[in-house]
């Protein structure tokens, strides 16, 4: 007997429209998540030293990739949905619909990544450890757009947290069941956890060279890999296995070996993450000196203190 169980909005009353635009709650999910690792990853980078507004320039690049990287894995992993007789591909751009895979958007988006911070003159490795806590984050939050659509659930179950799917979205052979797994709550739930011990590790061992985003590989993995066996959606299937979970155990075998191999070679972690140009830091060098200037760049300055760099503090 159900004593309990979770609700389902109708997809049809998920979305919103203003005049000719229509606003899709799967959308919101993700753009907050965004917005909220953007906030959280700022705040980090400050932290560590780095030049303010430095994440949302490296934003710039790493987002639209990531975009398409998540829609391109899904589409490529799920071209039966898309293609062939019966189908629409012009589906395969409707992102508001769901299907982006995380695998893809880490993947592209570490490259855009890769030249927002070659453009910012920042370490690409310190800056994916001081973003992999606000990404789990991203993740935990975009995970309730699966909720909107109703899609992306486990198994038929009678615990007090079933979650209510429809009729129309039930998966074939189960139209009898009324409640099945919430997987997308075990993931946002697993995502949150994770996040608490990034941030915990972070703190107290304070890893360098991007360990801490080999952590959050790691983390993400295991619990990916028993949450996607509990899901019932349409997937390639690998021997004994889905796609995915074969996926999360090659990466997490992958940041395991990272992991170990960057603790040996680069212990500690890095004393500068962003080189900072003087006219940022409000420093005149000796060079942008003219005849001009009233005081010489030898010579003393008994009305105040000397130019410094700014200290941690100041940032």
């Amino acid at each position: 007997m159900i004593l309990a169980s979770i609700p389902s909005p109708n997809p049809a009353q998920s979305q919103w429209t203003l005049g000719p635009f229509t606003i899709h709650a799967y959308a919101l999910c993700i753009l907050t998540g965004v917005v909220v690792c953007l906030w959280l990853s700022e705040r980090r980078w400050i932290a560590r030293g780095g030049r303010p507004g430095t994440i949302y320039d490296v934003a710039v690049w790493a987002i639209p990739f990531g975009l398409v990287g998540a829609r391109l894995y899904h589409v490529i992993t799920s071209w039966n949905l898309y293609f062939g007789e019966g189908r629409r591909p012009i589906e395969a751009l409707y992102i508001w619909n769901g299907g982006l895979g995380i695998w893809g958007s880490i993947a592209l988006g570490g490259v855009g990544a890769y030249i927002g911070c070659r453009r910012a003159g920042a370490d690409f490795r310190a800056f994916a450890d001081v973003v992999a806590p606000g990404i789990l984050l991203a993740q935990a939050i975009g995970r309730w757009g699966n909720w909107f659509n109703q899609e992306l659930y486990g198994g038929p179950t009678t615990l007090p947290w079933g979650l209510q799917i429809d009729p129309a979205y039930r998966p074939e052979g189960s139209e009898q069941f009324a409640t099945f797994q919430p997987t997308f709550l075990y993931e946002s739930l697993w995502s949150l956890a994770a996040v608490g011990v990034l941030l915990w590790v972070d703190r107290r061992y304070k890893p360098g060279h991007g360990r801490l985003f080999a952590l959050y590989v790691m983390l993400y993995c295991a619990g990916r890999g028993w949450i996607e066996a509990l899901r019932v959606d349409e997937a390639f299937q690998i021997g004994p296995f889905r796609l995915n979970v074969w996926t999360a155990i090659l990466l997490f075998l992958a940041a395991l070996a990272y992991y170990r191999w960057s603790l040996t070679t680069h212990p500690g972690r890095e004393d500068v993450i962003q080189v900072w140009e003087d006219d940022e830091v409000g420093v005149k060098s000796t060079e942008d000196q003219t005849d001009d200037d009233p005081t010489p760049a030898d010579a003393s300055q008994p009305d105040g203190p000397s130019p410094r760099l700014p200290s941690d503090d100041d940032r």
